[in-house]
């Protein structure tokens, strides 16, 4: 494996780079150096950050030194297995499609409404990675005849469970929180839960897949999964 770049974030932080464009490819990269971190358990490192392209790690400069800390990183990852020895995570995520932005996603498209959700509901989604707020999952892999941008205003408040589009990124809100994503949906699972031994349903390298549900099955696991 090979880090195609690497620079000082700070005095505190390096980040690795591999590569400039958003592939699937170029995320496994990145996942498997996170992986790789999971079971490093000597001092010094803190914690690190995934991102589409790039991965950023934080450390104790009074334990460990930058070019000591990358030349551990080169070593750590030649004794990690590629992902493929790793297990795929595949989950189904519940959708009512009553999103107040789905006539909008289908008519900047130039589709039906039905047409919008057969063709969110039939791609499987890579998650990218986590971010924005806890429990937040950038999806890959949308079909970009759906593809809309970000709201030129945001709204303040977006509840949680929102499923959204941004260009041709979807998501899920887990928690409320202010958002500029175009929200063509609702899931009645509750993906951030702080008191679970996992918090979030959703982690970096999971497939996805959005299953259409009605509103009398919406509000059935809305209780379910909130009312306990």
């Amino acid at each position: 494996m090979v880090i195609v770049k690497h620079y000082p974030l700070g005095d505190l932080a390096i980040v690795l780079s591999f590569g400039d464009n958003i592939s699937e490819a170029v995320n496994a990269q990145v996942r498997r150096v996170a992986a790789a971190l999971d079971t490093y358990s000597k001092p010094g490192i803190l914690e690190y950050v995934s991102a589409y392209t790039t991965i950023t790690i934080y450390y104790d400069p009074l334990i460990v030194g930058y070019e000591e800390l990358f030349e551990t990183l080169q070593n750590l990852l030649e004794s990690t297995p590629d992902l493929e020895s790793f297990p795929i995570s595949e989950k189904e995520i519940p959708v009512y499609y009553n999103g107040p932005d789905l006539s909008y996603v289908a008519q900047q498209n130039g589709l039906s409404e039905a047409e919008v959700i057969q063709i969110h509901s039939k791609r499987e989604y890579l998650v990218y990675m986590m971010g924005f707020v806890p429990g937040f999952p950038y999806l890959g892999g949308m079909d970009s005849r759906i593809a809309t941008a970000r709201k030129q205003v945001p709204r303040l408040k977006i509840e949680a469970g929102a499923v959204g589009i941004a260009g041709e990124q979807t998501g899920v809100y887990p928690i409320e929180t202010p958002g500029g994503w175009q929200i063509i949906g609702h899931t009645p699972l509750q993906l951030f839960d702080r008191d679970r031994d996992k918090p979030s349903f959703l982690e970096a390298g999971d497939r996805v897949r959005f299953v259409p549900i009605d509103k009398e099955e919406f509000d059935h696991l809305k209780e379910y999964h909130y009312g306990h």
